[in-house]
């Protein structure tokens, strides 16, 4: 604004940031009005306020016929200015326009067909990947059905048995199992289970080989013998006569016993590779399947050496037999003890290491006892305790007999646990408590009544 005019107006009011117009109002109005006046006179303060507004409109009116060519002037020199920046701007515009087309072609478009290719290349690494997993998956299925088929010839007749395929048998489904465990992202077996010809290898050749390795392995265990106790006129027919009475038809000879121990070895071996581990860890492992395979052949064993012994109680003229049968079941137990316990546990290739030095002690963690000899005879004690106290409840001649022959009951079955625990880890005269037990249950519960 020009000083050189007066004006009335206060510009410095105007321009002040506190201006406020409601004030400035109230102002006016309270300027040209008394406060005890009932109607305000708005027509002055209006006028006034009118007024300034026309003069300022004059003011800027007479700034602007002034300075026109100045500012023509000045409009002028901005314009062309921006011009000549346009025109610079447009021709860097164009040249890097150039270049981005240029390098769309080099670049943009290459990497376009690259990752074509890549894509094809990534695909096709699949397809051969997931090809060999296919081949070796095939490789194994042929050389397992091979084996089963070495395992099945054992029962063609004037064949001997080739116990040792089942091991090689076993080892084999491990590898297959050990593959398709490798599933995760990247890893070789990734997409296996979406091609039918190994669905079908798995449904058809690894479950029924698995099970039919199982069920030999678990019935060699069952069928167990080395005693020759019993003579063949006594022995029993049924199917789990290894573990309830010997039934061999004369003295076994030595190929024979290392036949047995050869058999029982393989399908120990079966099992414990087949047992299939809860964790990566050894210290977790547990051979489940063989653990199952030994408690049922040593609860067979109790169960018809319980129920025979009750049995012979109440007639003691078969007390003796009875007795030679026990000792029988006793000493293919301490034989299976000391089998167990020469087998080295084999590599099993879903652990890292094997720390079982041998296959009887995870045996003997499970039943948590030190010798497999004496949980028999504890387990057998616990058991008759029960059964001759029935038996003297009833009364009758059982009862009395068995009362009054109780020196003969003593020495019987005393001579029945040494006589079972032949070659036992616990030697000659290392069964004494098991002697006391046995004893105990029966002629210490008669003492009692």
């Amino acid at each position: 604004m020009d000083d050189s005019e007066p004006s009335y107006i206060d510009y410095e009011a105007f321009l002040d940031p506190s201006f406020s117009p409601i004030s400035f109002a109230n102002t006016l109005v309270t300027a040209t009005n008394n406060a005890s006046d009932t109607p305000l006179d708005i027509s002055t303060p209006l006028s006034r306020v009118l007024f300034d507004v026309q003069e300022v409109d004059t003011h800027i009116h007479t700034l602007t016929t002034k300075s026109a060519l100045p500012l023509l002037t000045h409009t002028k020199t901005r314009s062309e200015a921006n011009q000549r920046v346009v025109q610079d701007v447009s021709a860097q515009v164009s040249a890097l326009t150039d270049r981005y087309q240029r390098l769309e072609e080099e670049v943009i478009q290459r990497y376009a067909i690259a990752e074509e290719v890549r894509v094809a290349v990534s695909r096709l690494w699949e397809t051969v990947k997931i090809g060999r997993a296919v081949g070796r998956c095939l490789l194994l299925g042929r050389q397992l059905e091979a084996q089963m088929a070495e395992f099945r010839s054992a029962a063609t007749p004037g064949k001997k048995e080739d116990h040792r395929a089942m091991v090689r048998a076993s080892n084999t489904l491990l590898t297959l199992r050990q593959l398709f465990a490798t599933s995760g992202p990247g890893e070789e077996a990734e997409n296996l289970s979406r091609v039918t010809v190994v669905t079908t290898l798995q449904s058809e050749l690894l479950a029924p080989s698995e099970q039919r390795l199982r069920a030999k392995a678990q019935q060699t265990v069952r069928e167990f013998s080395m005693s020759s106790l019993v003579p063949a006129s006594t022995a029993t027919s049924t199917s789990s006569a290894a573990a309830s009475a010997p039934s061999s038809s004369a003295l076994a000879t030595y190929a024979q016993t290392e036949d047995t121990k050869a058999r029982t070895t393989s399908a120990c071996l079966t099992l414990y590779l087949l047992s299939t581990p809860s964790s990566s860890t050894t210290a977790d492992f547990q051979p489940k399947l063989l653990l199952q395979a030994l408690q049922s052949y040593l609860q067979t064993a109790l169960t018809s050496s319980l129920a025979s012994t009750a049995r012979a109680l109440g007639t003691l003229p078969t007390l003796p037999r009875t007795l030679l049968e026990v000792s029988a079941r006793c000493q293919n137990i301490v034989a299976l003890e000391a089998l167990l316990e020469s087998i080295k546990p084999p590599t099993h290739l879903l652990l890292p290491t094997t720390s079982t030095p041998d296959l009887l002690q995870p045996l003997l963690a499970a039943l948590d006892t030190a010798s497999l000899p004496s949980f028999f005879w504890r387990s057998l004690a616990s058991g008759l305790s029960g059964r001759v106290q029935e038996i003297m409840s009833r009364g009758g001649v059982s009862a009395r007999t068995l009362k009054s022959q109780r020196e003969r009951v003593r020495e019987s079955i005393r001579e029945c646990v040494v006589r079972g625990c032949q070659g036992a880890r616990g030697g000659q005269g290392g069964w004494d408590r098991e002697v006391g037990v046995m004893v105990g249950s029966v002629v210490g519960a008669l003492g009692r009544l």
